[in-house]
């Protein structure tokens, strides 16, 4: 039996869920840091209107109305079947990463048990090194130097950047990348970090195993809960001192910016990643739907909220990143180095700065756990259902060992990434795996559904729910999605730049394979039309 959601309260809220994840938390701030504040915020809000929400309908529409999943869905379109095996695979990379991030809030959770938060705690832990500069400590260093020509002491005052404990313990202790020099030399195993993965690919198995009837009952609080610590951290946020300054910068827009390929790219890239769109998790939730249900509701009501959860959180961390810039006296672009683990510098600045410290540094963490597995759900679920789906003799009575097959692959994929050199490897994933290939599958299914499908796709959501979408959608799904999608992604290959992680260059070779990661996915759909035209 392939079971359904056991009422329309499971579906929405497992939607958001899967679309108000580590994306909104962690990944939207970083992107706005990395890309001017404001900058960040005026494409992003053009990518949702013209292409999140449009693409949105359109994976409900084909999840609902087939009632299969990604790939047995594409019955509609047989020759563009490849385009669910591609979003499989998307799916499927990201899920080996996205765990990382999993584990490593579990890491903070477990150290939040201490009688002092070890991040927190002053320069001259085995982890520091000489430019951690405590926070009550000048910026400026005088020395005296003697002048051999005058005999007397001449002074010599030093400039030194402030780096805080926080992002100390951040890359030295738990990442332990100093000790790696680039991607091609991984280190050692960091076996503390394993276990915590361990943990976490067991925590998805577990919730995973009966399908949405197990998953569809985690979310009633896995989905309400991060709000109230973020409406916390907000109100802590916006009492502190410099607290102003990281919000101005955050809804300030640097106008230069928008010309540059790398926010449009990584505007268009979040919109993926926060509404979850061509990813296939959509398109699997829907089709555990019955066939009745309002998606035009739906769409907005999630689509909306998501988005307005990424501003939000974006308000959260900058309030504490001017904080920060304000003890540290920097800029506030210079407080942190941009990347991924400024979600894991910032926020544990922030719970340290409450009452009771441990208590909302282990409540903090626990809701990152919660709103990451509620978007790891999805995706494996992705996988295991576009199997089950299209292979229902072969792999349906095997559903847990299938289940548990797949939470395994990826686990031991995933180690690579909780190396001494992991963190090279997590941003080689995190920068190709949903990138020109994932653009390229969204124009495709944009141009299938609106021009290529057998019935318009505007007559299957009438069946559904009694009227026609209406001109926005329309007009979208017909030009502005396509042609939007078809602009980043030309602007974006004729400006693309090697990755690179802060000072540090990717080789060629790794740039080559995240490039080979990236196509993967699209390549499906050419090789399953000539497979298909030759049967």
């Amino acid at each position: 039996e392939r079971g359904m959601w056991a009422n329309q309260a499971e579906f929405l809220l497992s939607c958001i869920g899967y679309c108000v994840g580590l994306g909104n938390v962690w990944r939207f701030p970083y992107l706005a840091y990395d890309n001017g504040g404001g900058s960040f915020i005026i494409p992003y809000l053009i990518m949702l209107t013209f292409c999140g929400i449009p693409l949105f309908m359109i994976e409900l529409a084909l999840g609902q109305f087939s009632g299969y999943g990604v790939i047995t869905a594409w019955r509609a379109s047989p020759i563009f079947k490849g385009i669910g095996y591609g979003m499989m695979v998307v799916s499927f990379l990201v899920a080996i990463y996205y765990n990382v991030i999993i584990a490593w809030s579990l890491f903070y959770m477990f150290a939040s048990f201490q009688s002092v938060l070890p991040w927190t705690s002053s320069c001259g832990k085995d982890w520091n090194v000489n430019s951690c500069v405590q926070t009550n400590d000048p910026i400026y260093t005088t020395t005296y130097l003697p002048d051999e020509i005058n005999g007397t002491f001449a002074s010599n005052i030093t400039k030194v950047k402030r780096i805080s404990s926080s992002e100390e313990y951040w890359r030295n202790r738990v990442l332990r990348i100093n000790k790696s020099e680039g991607i091609g030399d991984p280190g050692t195993v960091l076996w503390d970090l394993v276990l915590c993965l361990l943990l976490a690919w067991l925590i998805v198995f577990f919730c995973l195993i009966k399908g949405v009837k197990s998953s569809g009952k985690v979310v009633y609080f896995t989905a309400t809960f991060p709000y109230i610590i973020l409406i916390i951290l907000l109100v802590r946020g916006c009492t502190l001192d410099g607290a102003r300054r990281g919000i101005v910068f955050y809804v300030t827009p640097k106008w230069d910016k928008l010309r540059t390929a790398k926010v449009w790219k990584d505007a268009a890239t979040q919109i993926f990643y926060s509404l979850g769109t061509s990813f296939g998790g959509l398109l699997t939730f829907a089709s555990y739907n019955k066939f009745r249900n309002n998606i035009y509701r739906d769409t907005l009501i999630v689509a909306i909220g998501n988005c307005a959860t990424s501003v939000f959180a974006g308000f959260v961390i900058f309030s504490v990143i001017g904080h920060m810039a304000y003890k540290l006296n920097l800029n506030v672009e210079d407080v942190v180095n941009q990347g991924p683990g400024l979600a894991f510098i910032i926020y544990p600045e922030a719970v340290s700065l409450l009452p009771a410290p441990q208590l909302w540094s282990i409540l903090f963490f626990f809701m990152l756990l919660t709103l990451g597995l509620d978007s790891q759900f999805a995706m494996v679920e992705t996988v295991i259902t576009g199997f089950m789906d299209e292979f229902p003799k072969l792999l349906r009575p095997y559903k847990t060992l299938f289940t548990a097959g797949i939470c395994t692959v990826c686990f031991l994929m995933g180690i690579l990434m909780v190396t001494e050199g992991g963190l090279y490897w997590f941003e080689l994933y995190n920068w190709y795996s949903a990138y020109y290939g994932l653009l390229i599958n969204s124009l495709i299914l944009s141009i299938v559904a609106a021009w290529g499908y057998e019935n318009t796709i505007r007559d299957d959501i009438k069946m559904m729910i009694g009227f026609n979408p209406n001109w926005y959608f329309r007009i979208n799904w017909m030009f502005i999605t396509p042609g939007l999608l078809l602009f980043v992604i030309i602007y974006s290959g004729i400006n693309s730049v090697p990755i690179s992680v802060g000072g540090y260059v990717y080789p060629k070779w790794a740039d080559d394979l995240g490039l080979c990661m990236s196509v993967t996915c699209v390549a499906l759909i050419p090789i399953y039309m000539v497979y298909r035209i030759i049967r």
